[in-house]
């Protein structure tokens, strides 16, 4: 079976690439899964069942606080929108939760400066049990959807074979394309077939998809974070490189403002992310979202590193037995991102570095121009590789905490040989 799935990788691989010049950068956006699943119910939970009236208010609060003007432009519908099909064999949307149908949505939320993401799966059914993509139905679907102006499509896995995913996903690839209309295209394959060489293979992956689902669905909760990050430190000499403009990994949602993560942790997640040029789609309720929240996912520097248009993925440079973990991104302009990551649970530790340890050598000089959350600023001078860095680190259930920052290291510029005095206010 493996031997035939490979050889359908080589057939479909020929010309029928995606081609779209999305995504330069990795997209931002909010998506509906996370948060509100499957709900339904729009008779008892109006307010908050999968329907026109809840993407149109998220699309409002997108546009009106502020998150479209950073980035967040992508509005994604997920499973559980699909009333069934007609009878030209085309998708329609449930006429009682989407009255006005997808293409009305698409209008609004172009018409707010946003673009709309739907959802459907490679396979008999979505992964909710609603029609599926089978692969009679993928150039019918992709003209279903270029006409409502749809702007992303995630493409599930669910009820399908490995045989089905390697015909079908390119194939879609190419339907999009044979549209007309610039649509990004969202790929669950590798995360069906075990994430890794030889059933992924990533050069044609990177052809044919815009970003891909490697691994597990995220859960709300601290433990899935982990996983997902661990997998991914794991891998990380298979995947980075193969993360760019256009194609880029997906470790899922962010968690930030729903019920798992503390509020150190949310941060943590959001630093993590930024560093592994991860796609930054929010599932939380924008109506009702924290200041705190609200402050994590618009925080300026993370989105400025996140959207570095190099577009290389970070990976993890150090652990330490102290549980202290250090990740590098390089950024374009000869600068970098760290983030020092700590997984102790007791005390504030002080953790001491260099900068040839963080694998800064050479004689130039190097600033540490700001600390990602707010707090202070700071700077100072280092000319040396053998320069000392020291900071406060505290562990994540410790409140308030400070063990995450991403810093820009910069050549030509200044830095300091002890930065915990300068950095503590920000970190503590």
């Amino acid at each position: 079976m493996l031997l035939r799935t490979v050889l359908l990788l080589a057939l479909v691989g020929q010309g029928l690439l995606l081609e779209n010049g999305l995504l330069r950068t990795p997209p931002m956006g909010w998506l509906a899964w996370e948060r509100f699943r499957c709900n339904i119910d729009c008779d008892e939970d109006p307010e908050n069942c999968i329907s026109e009236r809840l993407f149109m208010e998220m699309a409002d609060r997108l546009a009106q606080d502020g998150w479209r003007d950073l980035g967040y432009v992508y509005l994604n519908i997920d499973d559980c929108w699909i009333g069934g099909r007609d009878a030209e064999g085309r998708l329609v949307p449930d006429s009682k939760r989407f009255p006005h149908g997808i293409g009305f949505l698409a209008d609004y939320a172009h018409s707010l400066g946003l673009k709309l993401g739907i959802y459907e799966d490679m396979g008999n059914l979505t992964c909710m049990g609603y029609p599926g993509t089978t692969l009679d139905k993928v150039d019918l679907d992709a003209q279903t959807f270029a006409s409502w102006k749809v702007d992303m499509l995630k493409l599930d896995g669910c009820f399908s074979t490995s045989e089905e995913r390697a015909l079908g996903y390119p194939k879609m690839a190419a339907a999009l394309n044979a549209t007309g209309r610039p649509i990004a295209f969202s790929c669950s394959w590798p995360a069906y077939e075990g994430g890794l060489p030889p059933k992924v293979n990533y050069s044609l992956l990177a052809d044919i998809c815009n970003l891909w689902r490697n691994y597990d669905d995220m859960q709300d909760s601290w433990r899935d974070v982990l996983s997902i990050l661990d997998w991914f430190v794991k891998h990380q000499d298979i995947l980075q490189p193969v993360a760019g403009p256009g194609r880029w990994n997906d470790p899922d949602m962010l968690l930030v403002g729903n019920f798992g993560l503390s509020f150190e942790q949310a941060r943590s997640q959001m630093a993590l992310w930024t560093i592994l040029a991860a796609p930054l789609f929010m599932s939380t309720d924008l109506r009702t979202i924290s200041p705190q929240n609200m402050d994590i996912l618009q925080n300026p520097l993370m989105i400025k590193i996140n959207q570095d248009p190099l577009g290389i993925q970070g990976r993890r440079i150090l652990k330490e037995k102290s549980h202290i973990e250090v990740f590098k991104r390089p950024l374009s302009g000869e600068a970098s991102a760290l983030v020092f990551f700590s997984r102790r649970t007791d005390m504030p530790y002080h953790y001491h570095s260099s900068l040839s340890q963080l694998n800064y050598t050479g004689s130039k000089m190097y600033e540490v121009s700001a600390s990602a959350f707010p707090g202070g600023l700071c700077w100072g001078a280092a000319r040396s590789p053998m320069a000392s860095l020291s900071w406060e680190l505290w562990g994540l259930w410790r409140v308030p905490v400070g063990q995450l920052q991403a810093l820009r290291a910069e050549a030509g510029a200044i830095f300091q040989t002890r930065v915990s005095r300068l950095c503590r206010r920000s970190w503590v």
